[in-house]
């Protein structure tokens, strides 16, 4: 058994585990990747303060995201496709962030549905909604979220369109991936995946499939999927799933300070500064970098969340210490779970917490919640790390 020490660890086994379209679903971007790199160097760019002959004893990790009380502030990222890194990925996910004590997302492009998550977990989890023209099924899924005891919705607003990810193409990316020579000849390299696989039955995806009208076999589901994304999504569609939700709203793909502001005025519970990971607009500016000014933005009125190029417990307490009320992690998760399954999920999520924890002792902090209001006292941030953008 290997010795697993950091995010990269995981990541390097995951490769050798999954196979090759699912790897590079996961770890690729639109385009020229730009923006999915820089997502990861920026935090780079901020330095951290080492402080010496400060009490160190009584750390603790743990605050608050939404309300709810975290072990760390940490939550896992909604992913499409989770199911196809390890087989029933979705519920093992959720089962290890359950067991860790931070919150849960389910893609609606998950592989394992709204209901098999409630039926194999007891903590409440958030569901990630994609706006599609098909309203009767968005309307579905917000009244299966609600039965499911869902504790947030979680709206995505970058993928009006999907982005072209030339690895995905390329790749012929399905879920269940096609029988061709090249599919079977990798998937025959990958025997703990491959037996996995053939001991479930949830192979496509989940929320989708028996739950749209008109889809009922893999060519009409992957049509329907296709060409379903609203283009037409704005602020009143956005309101109508508000009302219709009712409950607590978080809305996802905020990398803008003008729709930051939008967004805290509209009443959203929180936002989630992101660029889907690099996987949309490419070229936009990294997550970490748009942070301070979304915040200035919103002036309070809402939490704010970092999503986006985050590989380690240092990376959270940077975002921390830019003012984010907490993070989310999804590459990371997801390398542990192709890498070991559930408990791949768990060690990741021990790395995180583990640098975090040693990070805020060497930097002289004892409770995580007192990173955000310390003033940026425990980084030090490039004078143009914001930029000068005209």
């Amino acid at each position: 058994m290997p010795v697993i020490t950091s995010i990269e660890d995981l990541r390097r086994i995951y490769k050798r585990r999954v196979p090759r379209m699912f790897y590079d679903y996961t770890e690729s971007g639109s385009y020229t990747e730009q923006t999915f790199r820089d997502n990861i160097t920026d935090f780079q760019k901020i330095r951290l303060r080492q402080r010496v002959a400060v009490d160190m004893t009584g750390r603790t990790t743990e605050t608050t995201m939404l309300g709810q009380k975290v072990s760390m502030p940490v939550a896992l990222s909604p992913v499409g496709m989770t199911g196809m890194q390890w087989a029933d990925g979705e519920i093992k996910a959720a089962r290890a962030a359950e067991a860790f004590g931070v919150p849960f997302t389910l893609s609606t492009m998950s592989i394992c549905s709204i209901e098999d998550i409630a039926a194999h977990t007891t903590a409440p989890f958030w569901f990630q909604l994609y706006v599609m023209k098909d309203e009767g099924f968005v309307d579905g899924a917000i009244e299966r979220a609600r039965k499911a005891g869902c504790s947030a919705l979680v709206l995505t607003l970058d993928l009006q369109i999907l982005g072209q990810r030339h690895k995905d193409l390329k790749n012929g990316l399905s879920a269940p991936p096609r029988l061709t020579l090249p599919n079977i000849l990798n998937m025959m390299t990958k025997p703990q995946w491959s037996l996995a696989m053939l001991g479930t039955k949830r192979r496509t995806f989940g929320n989708i499939h028996g739950h749209a009208k008109g889809v009922d076999n893999m060519a009409s589901l992957m049509s329907w999927t296709n060409e379903q994304f609203d283009p037409q999504l704005d602020w009143k569609k956005i309101a109508r799933i508000r009302d219709q939700w009712g409950g607590k709203l978080i809305l996802k793909g905020i990398n803008d300070p003008e729709d930051a502001r939008i967004a805290a005025d509209f009443g959203a519970d929180a936002i989630i500064v992101s660029n889907h990971g690099g996987r949309q607009l490419d070229g936009a500016v990294s997550s970490i970098r748009m942070l301070p000014s979304v915040l200035r933005a919103v002036d309070g009125k809402t939490e704010v969340f970092l999503d986006g190029g985050i590989r380690s417990g240092q990376d959270v307490f940077k975002a921390l210490a830019l003012g984010a009320h907490g993070t989310m992690i999804g590459r990371p998760f997801i390398y542990g779970l192709g890498a070991m399954g559930q408990s791949g999920v768990t060690t990741a999520l021990k790395v995180i917490q583990k640098e975090l924890d040693i990070t805020m002792a060497l930097t002289g902090v004892q409770r995580a919640a007192e990173i955000r209001n310390s003033n940026r006292q425990h980084v030090l941030v490039p004078k143009d790390f914001e930029g000068d953008w005209a």
